[in-house]
């Protein structure tokens, strides 16, 4: 009873019958099939080369599988026990694509190689539990073919996405990251950063009490955060423009707006005024640098000219609110 009851609905995979194991590979293989047709649908649009990677891929599961039924039904006849990955306590299972998306090449790729080995150790097990000839030959030949699956799809990716195509590729998603996540972002980040100077430093000199301060900051740094959130994510829903989901730009967008701005507000948390507006001043001029090196780093903007703009202009602004909080 206690044993049924912690073992959640699962068996041991050491329990199973040969006709289970079969059955268990054979809904495997289909899994695994689907899995790379999704991975395909997924990147056919953006990146077709890739995407023929996995539906070569995806007919070599196929044939792995009618290999095994054709084998179960010489031995056992024509009805396949139901028996998936997740009825078999410490199984491996694989994440559905939907959960998995945004489908990048780099993810795709890892997780296609880290399916070929979990499969091959499956086979390599189920091998030392067969008695019969002809089954362990064809557990043994999967598991080598998986095994040397990875290789496989490096030579279709070698033929079918050559360098070049490869590199182009790349390109796309790297550009596609950037308009989605990054320029939003970024955007946000200098919003928070700089639109929150004058008002926390304002209201700082003006009343030197730390805690009405970080309430002043935290308000307008959420505040933003919404406002550019909404903003990001209702005036371009990213058809035409392929900037992508507006959920995520928005949520980028906001994310980083508030903690851009949370950044110098969190030290009026210390109690002590002069230490937490040194700390909320030095702070500030790591936000700052820190959005001239993503300009350079993704946007390709001049080190020197990003700095000149953001550092200048933040210094500007936070020059402002120590005056107006010191009038």
């Amino acid at each position: 009873m206690l044993s049924r009851f912690l073992s959640n609905g699962r068996r041991d995979f050491s329990s199973l019958n040969e006709a289970e194991i079969l059955a268990l590979a054979i809904s495997s293989e289909e899994d695994d099939g689907r899995i790379y047709r999704a991975y395909a649908d997924g990147l056919r649009d953006t990146y077709p080369a890739s995407a023929a990677v996995f539906d070569a891929m995806a007919e070599e599961e196929s044939q792995h599988r009618q290999r095994l039924i054709d084998l179960f039904q010489r031995r056992f006849g024509e009805t396949i026990p139901l028996i998936r990955r997740e009825h078999v306590r410490g199984y491996y299972t694989r994440k559905p694509d939907w959960l998995v998306r945004p489908l990048g090449l780099d993810k795709v790729r890892a997780m296609a190689e880290e399916m070929e080995l979990q499969a091959a150790r499956f086979y390599e097990e189920a091998a030392k539990r067969t008695q019969d000839a002809a089954t362990r030959k064809l557990l043994g030949d999967l598991a080598m073919a998986e095994r040397g699956h990875e290789k496989k799809a490096v030579a279709l990716g070698e033929a079918l996405t050559p360098q070049d195509v490869r590199e182009e590729e790349d390109k796309v998603e790297r550009r596609q990251f950037i308009l989605t996540y990054v320029q939003p972002g970024l955007a946000g980040l200098m919003d928070g950063s700089v639109s929150t100077l004058a008002p926390i430093f304002a209201a700082a000199f003006a009343t030197q009490d730390t805690w009405q301060t970080f309430l002043v900051g935290l308000s307008a740094s959420v505040g933003a955060g919404i406002s550019m959130g909404f903003t990001e994510a209702a005036h371009d829903d990213g058809v035409l423009s392929g900037r992508g989901s507006p959920l995520k730009r928005g949520l980028a967008s906001g994310i980083m707006t508030t903690i851009g701005g949370l950044g110098h507000a969190l030290p009026y948390l210390i109690p002590d005024f002069w230490t937490a507006t040194s700390l909320a001043t030095a702070v500030v001029f790591i936000e700052l640098w820190a959005i001239a090196w993503i300009q350079n780093h993704y946007m390709d903007t001049p080190f020197w000219r990003a700095a000149l703009q953001v550092v200048l202009g933040g210094s500007l602004v936070f020059a402002a609110g120590v005056l107006i909080g010191n009038a």
